[in-house]
């Protein structure tokens, strides 16, 4: 039976049929264009959100539905490689599952997700320069960071960029002032929120404990993670320069090269107990101390991502960001404050990178999977994970263990030559580090064939050093002993600022020798005490311990006495004590006391190819 086509309807004027087409033509290109916009929203560059897309649905407007296919796709499955940060992987990795747990078909094929994390100032160097040395099969389709301020960076870096300026936002996570439940409540901050210029005098107040009567409570202890590598670290950043400008949403107004206001953020600077890599590495000596019976001991604040403050209470905490560890809650929550001049807020951008080694179904694979991650089913894991969605609604339970507010006042995320201009600015405004290097020069830092351990570790140093500026003083000491004679050599290079005694430090530290013995309780313990007798409020004070092994010597000293000193400084003169594990034999439980002891981090290099890696990302921790 042939095809019989519909006739117009003579009853009909022809102007009605005309009309009558064109409106159905318009509905299904409306149509389109809103699937398109759910996939790649357009750009509102400095709107009023952080977001740096459209703005999200408005609040109750129905989500899509997923459509899975019915039968799933055949096999090979398409790899879909998403790359995401540390921060929200555990959200992405759960959108994953949650996408493959339906029959997916794309271009007649099954899809197969693969997670992986990098800290997001990594991951935008890397995407940037697309990825140098990286198998074309293992590279990413997509980009998830955390924030569209690593797309601007990654995009402003890059030659021949893969990457697009905005994104599509997943989910919504406020950057927040965390404190332990019992000091917002000292400060009244849990009912009166603060704004952001007395959150940063606070800070400066190193004293205020002991004038509210919680002298107990030590030093105000404040805490941000470095703006080269967590946007937690980037927006506390801004914040600062915002509150030193006196606005803490109008960056893209400011000089801010300007000589006055540099000198301002210097000074808000000032307040920073100090920085670490990321705001895992705070909240993990967080949990520790609480553990011990006294978080205050470790923290008074941070500036941390409020999703990581629904974990810490939940009792999730990870030493390195990466692997996560689950327990009882702390017995003392933290409080997120939401400082009442406005707040950024993270957009967790979806991109498709524009690579060549991201064929056509590795798209088409990567538009089906964003698409399901904005449907309804999509923003339902976003919620579970301790997010808002991207219509800002909230999970009641996450809310209520994270003490989340329930509507938020954005501030705008800075354009690309604002944030471009924080970073650079970074090693020029951070507070001055007062650091010791301390290594391990025992005989096992020569025993293997090659290029020994103690050759690696001066070549580390002094790739560390590029790190610091004029105005920091840095040392260098060394310990070991021959027999029951006395530590040596000790202190080689006196701590002094960088500008002055540079070519000295340089010389000592090629002239390092191995010895014998392992003094690691003595040394410690004497080169604490000594830079504790020196210590300096406008600086972080520090020691970053090098060692391959452990306590090996006649001499005395033991690990508990070594926590008692460190715990006690730490109250009142605080010497960070950096840790770092040095080849396969290294003391690991014993580095790892003596870091949270001191109230710094312990770092791994038991793998000894990756000690310059590892003592870079140490250095960024002050």
């Amino acid at each position: 039976m042939g095809r019989r086509h519909a006739a117009a309807d003579p009853r009909y004027p022809r102007w009605v049929w005309i009309a009558a087409a064109a409106t159905v033509a318009l509905l299904i290109l409306g149509g389109a264009f809103v699937l398109r916009n759910l996939i790649y929203p357009a750009s509102s560059g400095t709107g009023g959100t952080s977001a740096g897309n459209s703005g999200p649905p408005t609040a109750g407007a129905p989500l899509a539905q997923d459509s899975p296919a019915a039968v799933a796709g055949a096999s090979p499955c398409i790899s879909l490689n998403i790359l995401t940060s540390l921060e929200n992987s555990e959200m992405v990795q759960a959108l994953a599952a949650e996408y493959t747990a339906k029959p997916r078909s794309v271009d007649g094929k099954c899809v197969t997700p693969a997670v992986t994390q990098e800290k997001s100032g990594i991951a935008a160097g890397k995407v940037a320069a697309q990825f140098p040395g990286v198998p074309l099969g293992d590279r990413p389709s997509i980009w998830l960071p955390d924030s569209s301020a690593w797309l601007r960076i990654a995009a402003k870096d890059a030659d021949g960029s893969p990457v697009p300026q905005e994104g599509t936002s997943l989910a919504r996570s406020a950057i927040v002032v965390a404190l332990p439940e019992t000091m917002a409540g000292a400060l009244g901050w849990d009912s009166k929120p603060p704004s952001w210029s007395e959150v940063f005098r606070m800070a400066e107040d190193r004293d205020v404990w002991e004038r509210l009567g919680h002298g107990d409570w030590g030093k105000f202890k404040f805490g941000k993670a470095s703006p080269l590598v967590s946007t937690s670290g980037l927006m506390a950043l801004a914040a600062s320069y915002g509150a030193a400008g006196g606005s803490v949403g109008g960056l893209d107004d400011m000089d801010l090269d300007a000589p006055s206001l540099v000198e301002k953020v210097r000074a808000v600077e000032l307040g920073t107990s100090h920085y670490m890599a990321t705001p895992e590495h705070f909240l993990w000596h967080a949990r520790k101390a609480d553990d011990a019976g006294k978080v205050s001991e470790f923290l008074s604040a941070v500036i941390v991502d409020e999703k990581s403050v629904w974990d810490y209470n939940r009792g999730v905490v990870s030493e390195d960001g990466i692997t996560k560890h689950s327990g009882p809650a702390p017995k003392e929550p933290l409080h997120a404050i939401y400082p009442h001049d406005g707040v950024h807020v993270t957009d967790n951008p979806a991109v498709i990178l524009d690579g060549d080694w991201v064929g056509n179904q590795q798209r088409l694979a990567a538009q089906d999977f964003l698409a399901f991650a904005v449907t309804e089913q999509g923003q339902g894991v976003v919620k579970a994970s301790g997010y808002r969605t991207i219509q800002g609604e909230l999970d009641p339970g996450v809310a209520g263990t994270g003490r989340y507010a329930e509507t938020l006042q954005p501030l705008p995320l800075p354009k690309t030559e604002a944030l471009a201009a924080m970073q650079d600015s970074f090693p020029e405004v951070r507070k001055r580090a007062r650091a010791l290097f301390l290594v391990d020069v025992s005989e096992s830092m020569v025993q293997e064939p090659g290029v020994t351990k103690l050759q690696r570790a001066k070549g580390a140093v002094l790739k560390a050093l590029e790190h610091f500026v004029g105005e920091d003083e840095i040392g260098l000491a060394a310990f070991s002993h021959v027999g029951d004679g006395p530590l040596q050599p000790g202190i080689v290079s006196p701590v002094a600022p960088l500008k002055t005694n540079k070519e000295d430090l340089l010389a000592k530290l090629n002239g390092l020798q191995a010895v014998d013995a392992t003094p690691l309780f003595e040394a410690v313990s004497r080169f604490a005490g000594d830079q504790a007798k020196e210590y300096k409020d406008n600086f972080i004070n520090t020691i970053v311990l090098l060692s391959d092994g452990k306590n090996d010597t006649t001499h005395p000293g033991d690990l508990g006495g070594l926590s008692e000193q460190l715990s006690h400084q730490n109250h009142s003169t605080p010497v960070l004590v950096f840790t770092l594990a040095y080849g396969p034999d290294a003391d690991v439980p014993t580095l790892l006391e003596i870091a949270r002891a001191s109230g710094a981090h312990y770092y791994d290099a038991t793998d000894p190819n990756r000690l310059e890696e590892v003592l870079g990302e140490l250095v960024t921790s002050f």
